[in-house]
């Protein structure tokens, strides 16, 4: 299939996301995909749809990005948005790992991935596991997402200790 179609099918998957029609838009990634196998774009943005279509197994998603990813191994966009993913439904270790090689490949905004995981991590993992939330596991909940705002302004413990 020509580039040209290609290009269409994604536009009109964007439009349709745009719009709210997520069923739709993934049907036309899907297309694309078909029409364009190697191209991570499509794969990105149907796991992207695939988020917002009940239909759509957190497993099928997770390949999505996974094949996204191993098609463009130094994309950190592509890893911030598996991280994220994976951030809402409680993989909070496979979040981690994303955000931390979204951070090493993209040293310029490693800043932004390590505060984004620090805070998200945070809100989240409360709600998680707030049924068996006792002191010792908000205080390992705490602890984590600090150590990573603290890394998103390059402090470490100790010196952060010093200035409070």
């Amino acid at each position: 299939m020509a580039t040209g179609e290609f290009d269409k099918l994604m536009k009109d998957g964007y439009r349709l996301m745009e719009d709210g029609e997520y069923s739709q838009a993934l049907s036309k990634f899907d297309k694309a995909i078909k029409a364009d196998p190697t191209n991570p774009s499509a794969y990105l943005a149907k796991a992207d749809a695939g988020v917002l279509v009940p239909k759509v197994s957190q497993e099928e998603v997770i390949a999505l990005y996974k094949k996204a990813s191993e098609l463009d191994p130094e994309n950190p966009f592509i890893l911030q948005s598996w991280g994220a993913f994976c951030m809402d439904i409680g993989l909070f270790n496979d979040a981690e790992a994303c955000y931390n090689k979204a951070a090493q490949i993209d040293p310029e905004n490693a800043t932004y991935y390590y505060s984004e995981f620090g805070v998200e991590y945070y809100k989240k993992a409360l709600v998680v596991y707030e049924s068996r939330l006792d002191e010792q596991t908000r205080a390992i909940i705490s602890k984590k997402a600090l150590k990573y705002l603290l890394k998103s302004i390059d402090l470490d413990e100790a010196s952060a200790k010093k200035l409070l």
